[in-house]
């Protein structure tokens, strides 16, 4: 924690298994249900979310869809209606904005909100997020889980305890304690590979992370050293931002059957730079790093990635370090079956005579 300045007051709100119980709640022949929302089990689909009766199977996001079918063949598979789920989350953020215009959406189904200032409710941010919860529960029809914390680290962790339809606070003495007896595998940005590391150095809990000195942690983990060593403490001093700029641009698609051929791959990933690149300019971007992502036959994924000096604007050009980048790649021994090209280092694209651009794509 920061001495000398007042605590901030946090909120994570999190929808509960957001798609899913949308359709759960449009179509009552769901109700009660193991619903996966995503691709069609035998058209090579993933899952995007599924209700709480299917988590009861093992089933959870990404998962291939055939994987999921094994593990519960009675699930009812639902193709996503994302232009719904849009219009639900933007009802979510107008109660969000009744409060702040401090919150900074992660994603449809998820947001920050910094209600240090609001007097609302007493200024108390537990009875804001009951507040809130209450709110969505009688406009959407739909449960939100809520953490409350005095940073995004802990307000993230909180919101996941009791899910759902869970709020939990985790108070600035309760903190550095808290995070001591947490998981290492429990907290929010560390992923798996990370985690995996951390064991194999004998971190396997906050405390244990707490141990280790900064010059160690950058040693080991590079940037991410001095991340570690504060949350580990319970600190995090990370901004509730209401805008959120483009990091990257990227476009991907999955295959209904593998791609063998190397020159077939390297003329999806042509089209696919351009469409990316289209998109792109329609935001007024330009980028200096290209970053081609390949998924093989046995879902074993990669990327390969290029920083340039220039700005890259057009695909002119761009057949030769397209396929210098495939050479550090074992396509041509492995079926490919999903190719994704991004783009990233991102600036404000320079007054220039874009050529006419397709937006249909």
């Amino acid at each position: 924690m920061t001495s000398g300045r007042p605590q901030r007051k946090i909120i994570h709100i999190d929808m509960d298994a957001f798609f899913a119980a949308v359709e759960q709640r449009d179509n009552p022949a769901y109700r009660g249900k193991a619903i996966v929302v995503g691709g069609r089990p035998d058209a090579r689909g993933v899952v995007a979310t599924c209700s709480y009766e299917a988590r009861k199977y093992g089933i959870h996001s990404a998962m291939p869809s055939s994987h999921a079918y094994r593990l519960c063949p009675h699930a009812i598979f639902v193709k996503p209606r994302f232009e719904v789920y849009k219009e639900v989350s933007a009802a979510i953020r107008r109660i969000f904005s009744d409060y702040t215009e401090l919150f900074e959406p992660l994603s449809l189904d998820e947001a920050y909100l910094d209600v240090s200032e609001v007097s609302r409710c007493q200024g108390s941010a537990t009875l804001i997020a009951k507040e809130i919860k209450e709110k969505i529960r009688r406009q959407t029809g739909l449960t939100a889980s809520a953490g409350i914390s005095y940073n995004k680290f802990l307000a993230k962790i909180a919101s996941d305890i009791n899910k759902p339809d869970g709020l939990y606070l985790i108070t600035p003495e309760q903190g550095p304690g808290f995070v001591e007896q947490l998981a290492i595998g429990k907290f929010h940005g560390i992923g798996k590979a990370t985690e995996k590391k951390m064991h194999e150095l004998g971190i396997r809990t906050g405390f244990d992370l707490k141990q280790w000195p900064l010059p160690l942690l950058a040693q080991h983990f590079g940037k991410s050293g001095p991340h570690y060593y504060d949350i580990a403490r319970g600190i995090d001093n990370r901004p509730v931002r209401n805008y959120r700029p483009s990091k990257s641009v990227g476009v991907e698609i999955t295959y209904q059957e593998d791609l063998e051929d190397p020159c077939l791959i390297l003329e999806q990933l042509f089209g696919l730079l351009d469409k990316a690149l289209t998109r792109l300019a329609a935001k007024q971007l330009t980028a200096h790093t290209l970053t081609i992502k390949l998924k093989y036959h046995n879902f074993v994924q990669i990327t390969r990635s290029r920083t340039l000096p220039q700005a890259i604007t057009r695909v002119e050009g761009f057949e030769a370090i397209l396929a210098d980048l495939l050479k550090d790649t074992e396509v041509g021994a492995k079926k490919v079956r999903l190719l994704g090209v991004a783009l990233s280092s991102l600036d404000s694209a320079a007054p220039m005579n874009w050529r006419q651009l397709d937006l249909f794509d």
